[in-house]
């Protein structure tokens, strides 16, 4: 049983870390069935030398500069342990937010993704929503959809994982939402908010922007657990 932990906000709510009793409802194919059952073993091999269990809740970390995917899982103390980093094979356009359909820039911010976002049919090998727009995004007129992480090594938007990582990435997510967790969440940042990187780049366009995703950032380094994130007056706050 995972604990239940929910976000109000007054105004423009952006639900973060939640769990509940029971499994996610989840669609699968026969393809998302035979890659989870191709790589479960070994990722369930690699966990228990992290003492960490195939099905726990996940947390995921987007680095563009970088390229890298971090998968972190819960342990028994209720704190998240970096499980493995995937590389990005391809991600489109630069540093900062998508801001409207057709800029074929992929997103940074504060995401979640339910069960109803994950696609085994996808187009390209299996996929996951972001939920973009969110709640900040959709405060600031900000249009798209269907930005994803994906399979294959080609991008529109998305952020693709190649065929390979995206089976591992795709296999704890859907354990972990068939294991009780409601929703898991994805923050993507430009690269890593440490102080020093965001005074490198304190003329940037998106220097305030990404001062606000700090928080967030700050927030889970100090923890090591996902913090409840809300949009309150076009603002990200951290509660």
């Amino acid at each position: 049983m995972w604990a239940m932990r929910t976000a109000v906000a007054i105004s423009l709510l952006m639900v973060l870390p939640a769990w509940n009793v029971g499994a996610a409802v989840l669609a699968e194919s026969s393809r998302s069935k035979a890659a989870i059952a191709r790589v479960k073993p070994e990722l369930q091999q690699a966990l228990a030398k992290k003492n960490l269990q195939f099905g726990a809740p996940v947390f995921i970390r987007i680095f563009k500069k970088t390229k890298e995917l971090e998968v972190w899982l819960r342990s028994t103390d209720q704190r998240y342990v970096l499980f493995k980093t995937y590389p990005i094979c391809t991600f489109s356009g630069d540093l900062g937010p998508k801001l409207k359909v057709g800029d074929s820039q992929a997103p940074e911010g504060f995401y979640r993704v339910a069960a109803a976002q994950m696609n085994p049919y996808s187009n390209y090998h299996l996929s996951f929503d972001l939920g973009y727009p969110n709640a900040y995004d959709r405060a600031e007129r900000r249009t798209g959809s269907a930005l994803m992480v994906h399979g294959n090594c080609v991008s529109i938007g998305c952020y693709a994982m190649g065929d390979d990582g995206i089976e591992e990435i795709y296999a704890l997510a859907d354990a972990a939402l068939r294991g009780g967790q409601t929703a898991f969440d994805v923050h993507v940042f430009p690269f890593r908010l440490t102080n020093e990187a965001l005074e490198s780049y304190k003329t940037h366009r998106w220097h305030a922007f990404w001062q606000e995703l700090k928080t967030g950032y700050d927030a889970f380094e100090k923890m090591h657990i996902p913090p409840t994130v809300i949009v309150r007056d076009k603002h990200y706050v951290v509660q």
